[in-house]
């Protein structure tokens, strides 16, 4: 009697799988069938006309001929010669000390026929400097004082070993 219980516990069980197994493959059969039917119209339409490849433009070439010219690939000059070096023999002014742009100019002021740029540091302290003065970390000479700003140039190193000179300016706050 034990051995027939048994039989029959592995044959219900055998056959709940091939039901679920029936069921697996009646849910994948109906998703093809809708993967064929998509086909089918698919290919069922008429197909439209193919619009032409863009038109391809001759490449123009550029020949470097002028001999007289500096190449472009080559420094224009050793590194280290360049003769723009910071004066670091020059006494240092108050206004050095502090990055260009942490200083605001805040106006101008004219006394005497001498125009003034009035600056701020960080600390809320205006400063008033005029042309030939410098100011910021990377010697910047002031070489001018417009009413709308302070221009200068700066003595930057230029990734070469040597040093150049580049335009900065301070501009009016708002």
């Amino acid at each position: 009697m034990r051995q027939h219980t048994l039989v029959s516990t592995c044959a219900a069980r055998a056959c709940v799988l091939a039901c679920i197994a029936a069921i697996g493959l009646a849910g994948c059969s109906s998703a093809d069938s809708g993967l064929q039917q998509f086909i089918q119209q698919t290919e069922a339409q008429p197909g439209g006309p193919v619009p032409p490849l863009p038109e391809v433009k001759p490449y123009e070439t550029f020949v470097y001929d002028d001999q007289s010219l500096r190449s472009p690939f080559v420094p224009s000059e050793a590194p280290g010669v360049n003769s723009v070096r910071p004066d670091s023999k020059r006494p240092r002014e108050f206004l050095e000390q502090f990055p260009l742009d942490t200083l605001r100019m805040v106006g101008t002021l004219r006394i005497g026929g001498t125009t003034y740029g009035l600056v701020q540091t960080k600390d809320g302290i205006v400063h008033r400097v005029t042309v030939g003065n410098y100011m910021g970390q990377n010697d910047g000479h002031i070489t001018g004082i417009t009413p709308s700003k302070i221009d200068l140039t700066e003595i930057v190193p230029d990734g070469l070993g040597g040093y150049m000179k580049r335009p900065a300016a301070l501009g009016l706050s708002q």
